[in-house]
């Protein structure tokens, strides 16, 4: 609903009271529609105040702009600016302060939140302890010589690493005869021919193939 036609005008005074800057029609309407005042009842308010000496205006061209009068203002001496000043700053001194504890209370905040509730520090430490249940138990085993590797796994596992071992010595014999007719006919050392190359056998590098078969040999003994 619009506002009465008398309590435009006291809408419009206050509204160029509190902006206190230069106004053209345009800026008090758009900042005014919150009252649902429109442009032509804006213009006119601003006119029968201007008339009745409460605001003040200039004309630019074909546009009026509108003011506070500013001998309704109480102006500050420059002593009264100074203490301003000092109390801005002051109260920017605590503003900084209380900004900084509002940091320092979200970090804190959002530690607390990354951190475990009771219930999930409940939950861990149960699971932790059947883990640590499981692996004492397996310890115990261990030490009173029951093997928890099944037959079947151990089968299994001998055989992957026999055939590991006779690819081993099938690559080393195949490289063995290749390089041997290379370098049987060739003019260089065969060493320097090596070295050259960056070829690398079994025993350059710490490995020892026999080693490894021996140790397949032992486990079957222990059986």
């Amino acid at each position: 609903m619009a506002p009465k036609p008398d309590n435009t005008e006291g809408i419009v005074l206050n509204f160029v009271n509190e902006q206190n800057r230069p106004l053209n029609v345009q800026n008090a309407a758009d900042a005014l529609q919150k009252f649902n005042l429109k442009k032509a009842a804006v213009q006119k308010a601003l006119d029968n105040l201007c008339e009745s000496g409460k605001i003040s205006f200039k004309e630019y061209g074909k546009q009026k702009i509108y003011m506070a009068r500013q001998d309704q203002f109480d102006i500050p001496d420059s002593e009264e600016l100074n203490r301003m000043k000092q109390q801005n700053a002051y109260l920017q001194e605590k503003l900084d302060e209380q900004k900084k504890a509002i940091s320092e209370v979200d970090a804190e905040m959002k530690s607390l939140q990354s951190n475990l509730t009771l219930e999930e520090i409940h939950a861990k430490d149960a699971k932790l302890r059947k883990e640590v249940d499981e692996m004492e138990k397996k310890l115990i085993k261990l030490r009173e010589g029951v093997t928890l590797v099944s037959p079947e796994e151990r089968k299994a596992i001998e055989g992957l690493y026999s055939e590991a071992l006779n690819q081993w010595r099938r690559r080393k014999r195949m490289f063995r005869d290749v390089w041997d007719a290379i370098t049987e006919n060739s003019p260089k050392n065969p060493k320097e021919f090596k070295e050259e190359l960056g070829v690398e056998y079994d025993e350059d590098v710490g490995v020892n193939f026999q080693s490894f078969a021996d140790l397949m040999q032992h486990n079957k003994k222990r059986r």
